[in-house]
């Protein structure tokens, strides 16, 4: 009898059932979370890793294995990078730089302290965890790389989840929300370019030559997004939007995207950070054309396909092969992860003059992973850099510091059925991953 691969047929239906599991199991997962006070990414993720090793896969048989074949994962995976790389354009596109007005020096001082402290506590943990992870599908990993992935991993705040989570609260306009969503918005600017500097250095190999090749073109690839796309971005704009965007506008936008996505992918760096800068230079006015005319259909997008990056990440998590010694170094990973966004933020706010209650929801804010950290991980896992054990334990890290967000915050949420208002700062953000 012929393989399913050999059934080209067959295997397509099989992909595009396994999407309609993942978008049913994790709607339905996302509603039942948001009665635990939790935002949806975090339903999205427990429905990940249930269809995976860790829960389908020890019923008898292995469901799992028949429902995600082998031969369906690598098409999957395109899939989910297909709706990550619009994600993360939303993410470049959503950087708004009034979030800085009138606090610059307090959101600097948090957004400094909330990536330094995390950052060192992770080279701390890395020298205590290396001896264990140092060798990934049988090839060697550098301590430096193995470090600064850690430390760059400790320190991100998922922008858009803490978003989602400030609205639902109502603490746009709180003082710890607003200082949240700018500081938030730094710190991941900085995580990602601490994460660029890492995949270059794994992409390099150690070798000076190499890595000062990355540098140049990576340089040459930054001048060439502002000097040259952004204004001719602008100028495509204004020829083109006025009241609604046509749709080869759209056309434009999508191939851009993806283009800046193979460049950097070229480059020797993530194609992430490609999606990332290109939606960074992405002109913002007019906004409400822009917003209904592209924003929302791309919102769309990663709606369907962002799904299926959970279940590729949870297909990947098996916490039941986790030994006793790494139920400790998963406590250890979590534990640094906590103190170090909650202290990092919290201290700098008391400093700033902030009271001890709001800079303890500041540091608790900062301390939202979601989705964000899920792409970082398997960034480490596609560089090489993180092992089958590591990679568990960092998703229940990221699943962990998500989940122990809502709960403690003072405002209650509002209710399921109850329409949340939009924040004023972040140009239709509507999805909290």
């Amino acid at each position: 009898m012929k393989s399913l691969a050999q059934h080209s047929d067959l295997l397509i239906a099989v992909v595009i059932a396994d999407i309609a599991v993942v978008l049913l199991v994790g709607s339905v997962l996302a509603r039942l979370v948001r009665y635990l006070r939790q935002p949806p990414v975090v339903g999205e993720i427990i429905a990940g890793i249930a269809l995976g090793p860790s829960l389908l896969g020890l019923l008898p048989g292995d469901p799992s294995e028949h429902i995600f074949p082998t031969e369906a994962r690598p098409y999957l995976a395109v899939i989910a990078q297909v709706g990550l790389l619009v994600f993360m354009f939303a993410i470049g596109w959503e950087f708004e730089k009034g979030l800085l007005a009138g606090k610059r020096r307090t959101a600097g001082a948090v957004s400094i302290g909330s990536i330094a402290l995390p950052f060192g506590l992770g080279l701390g943990l890395a020298a205590l965890l290396y001896s264990r992870h140092d060798t990934v599908d049988g090839n060697h990993t550098s301590f430096t790389a193995f470090a600064l992935f850690l430390g760059a991993a400790m320190s991100i705040t998922a922008f858009p989840v803490l978003a989602r989570i400030l609205v639902e609260h109502r603490m746009t306009r709180t003082p710890a929300g607003a200082l949240a969503l700018a500081g938030a918005a730094i710190n991941d600017v900085l995580a990602w370019c601490l994460l660029a500097v890492t995949a270059a250095i794994v992409t390099a190999g150690g070798a000076h030559e190499a890595m000062s090749q990355i540098a140049v073109l990576s340089a040459v690839y930054v001048s060439f997004m502002a000097l040259a796309v952004r204004p001719l971005l602008a100028a495509l704009t204004r020829r083109m939007v006025r009241d609604r965007v046509p749709s080869v506008y759209v056309v434009i936008v999508i191939a851009g995207l993806f283009l800046s996505s193979y460049a950097t992918t070229w480059i020797g760096i993530h194609a992430i950070f490609g999606a990332f800068a290109f939606g960074f230079v992405m002109p913002r006015e007019p906004r409400e054309a822009l917003a209904d005319g592209l924003k929302r259909p791309l919102d769309g997008i990663s709606m369907v396909l962002l799904p299926v990056f959970f279940i590729v990440t949870g297909l990947n998590v098996d916490i039941g092969a986790l030994s006793g010694r790494g139920a400790l170094e998963a406590a250890a990973i979590f534990a640094v992860a906590c103190v170090g966004k909650l202290v990092g933020a919290a201290v700098p706010g008391r400093l700033t003059g902030m009271s001890w209650r709001e800079a303890g929801t500041l540091g608790l804010l900062m301390n939202t992973r979601g989705l964000t950290e899920l792409i970082i991980i398997n960034a480490g896992v596609s560089l090489g850099v993180l092992d089958s054990q590591m990679f568990t334990m960092m998703v229940l890290m990221a699943l962990g510091t998500t989940a122990l967000a809502a709960p403690l915050l003072p405002n209650p949420p509002l209710a399921p059925d109850q329409p949340a208002p939009r924040p004023v700062a972040l140009a239709g953000s509507a999805r909290a991953v």
